[in-house]
């Protein structure tokens, strides 16, 4: 970001947005109700453009729409999963005032050293990397300014999306999506809340050693800023190419699968970015978490339901399906609709429902965007369904992870994997495990 990022230039960038936004809902009334044919794919691509000019959450509610299947038609998806959170970083001239703000005047001698360039920009904030005055390295993570405003901004303008594709596509009722987006991106932009969620991460996987978590530096945070010791790793693109023994890439993404599903059916709790650039693997295969400010937490029941679908889709007990529907808060579900959803359950359970050695998707890919096309025209024939909140992030995670699981290749069985964390479930003591640990790091569940 140049240091003369103003009003004016931002108000720029999001009326070329807005521009954008606009012209869709033109065109999608003039196919509507005058006939017109829209190039949806030649559209999706100057979305994404206009997108991806921009630094800012909408740049990454798009790249997580783009995850959760059935919330955007195809063209749009493919393109805006192209989008990349790196953006460019602040100047350093912005950079020293906005440190300014969050340490004091005196913020340089709290360092031993402090790197002027960016090691990582990405849509919220930058991180530099650092030395403490005690000779750790550490990455300090700025958030970039007027962060709260772009955020209500850019949720306006989803609304907006939202309720242009709500009319021209009812298969999905995106209402719960967007709060769910909403109240996440806002708890983002609390870095204090963020340390803590660090800390919680700390506490969960503690017993995992193939796990890194950094250590918080409270000394080096503010409201806008957090610290954290610099755990170094090799990106997976790399690493793929330096290691390309299946052993070894077996191995990532079983250290990966327990990252993200320990602490979700011991602790109620799910990382809701795996992004590319949110960890990295060290030489001997174990990996580091980087990036704490997007969590889901879960009540025991919900993830209850998570284990009785797979449980119903296993053991053919259309009951129990119904049930774990219900408990999750899907309603009004007739028995069309509810062939429907399973159709797609068993299309995401399909790894861990097969007890043997196999990837975590077969074929090409187009057989899983098949399966997505035609849940959504059955949907629409039917009037639609309003998937529960809790499902963004956690679509987000599957489908994110298995894009990870499929650049590494990896061939494991997954049923086996799966029932080695969730064979001795029990509500109560997921909630108690969640209670204690949210009192050690006093940190509050959200609402």
């Amino acid at each position: 970001m140049a240091d003369d990022d103003t009003l004016g230039g931002r108000a720029l960038r999001y009326a070329k947005v807005g521009k954008t936004v606009g012209g869709l809902a033109a065109r999608l009334a003039g196919e509507r109700y005058l006939g017109f044919k829209l190039d949806r794919l030649e559209h999706a691509v100057d979305l994404k453009d206009a997108l991806g000019g921009l630094k800012g959450p909408l740049m990454k509610v798009a790249q997580i729409l783009s995850t959760i299947p059935n919330a955007l038609p195809q063209e749009y998806a493919d393109q805006l999963a192209e989008l990349q959170s790196n953006a460019p970083a602040m100047g350093w001239r912005f950079v020293k005032r906005r440190m300014a703000g969050e340490l004091g005047p005196d913020w340089q001698s709290k360092y031993a050293d402090f790197g002027q360039d960016a090691a990582a920009a990405a849509s919220l904030g930058q991180v530099h990397k650092a030395t403490a005055k005690d000779g750790r390295e550490i990455a300090s993570k700025l958030q970039y300014p007027d962060m709260q405003s772009v955020v209500e901004a850019d949720l306006r303008q989803l609304k907006l999306v939202f309720n242009i594709y709500r009319r021209y596509d009812q298969a999905i009722d995106p209402t719960a999506i967007h709060g769910e987006l909403s109240a996440r991106l806002r708890e983002e932009l609390d870095y204090i809340r963020e340390a803590k969620q660090l800390r919680l991460y700390a506490e969960m996987l503690s017993d995992e050693a193939s796990v890194h978590v950094p250590e918080v530096v409270d000394e080096l945070c503010g409201d806008r800023l957090v610290s954290m010791t610099w755990l170094e790793g090799t990106p997976l693109l790399p690493y793929i190419e330096a290691n390309g023994d299946t052993a070894s890439r077996n191995q990532v993404a079983l250290n990966m699968f327990r990252a993200w599903y320990v602490p979700l059916y011991h602790y109620g709790v799910i990382h809701g970015d795996p992004h590319l650039g949110n960890y990295t693997v060290r030489d001997d295969g174990s990996i580091n978490l980087l990036d704490f400010g997007c969590i889901r937490v879960f009540e025991p029941s919900f993830v209850r339901g998570v284990i009785d679908l797979y449980t119903a889709l296993k053991d053919d007990d259309p009951d129990l399906a119904v049930h774990a529907y219900e408990t999750w808060g899907f309603d009004n579900l007739s028995q069309e609709k509810i062939d429907i959803l399973n159709m797609w359950a068993e299309f995401v359970y399909a790894p861990l429902l097969e007890d043997r050695i196999r990837p975590i998707q077969t074929g090409d890919g187009t057989y899983g965007r098949g399966i997505a096309r035609k849940v959504r025209e059955e949907l629409h024939k039917l009037g639609g369904v309003a998937p529960p909140p809790e499902f963004v992030l956690m679509d987000r995670a599957a489908i994110g992870l298995g894009s990870v699981f499929t650049h590494l290749k990896a061939e494991i069985n997954w049923h086996q994997v799966f029932h080695e964390l969730i064979d001795d479930f029990d509500e109560k003591t997921l909630a108690r495990n969640q209670a204690a640990a949210f009192k050690k790091v006093k940190l509050e569940k959200p609402a």
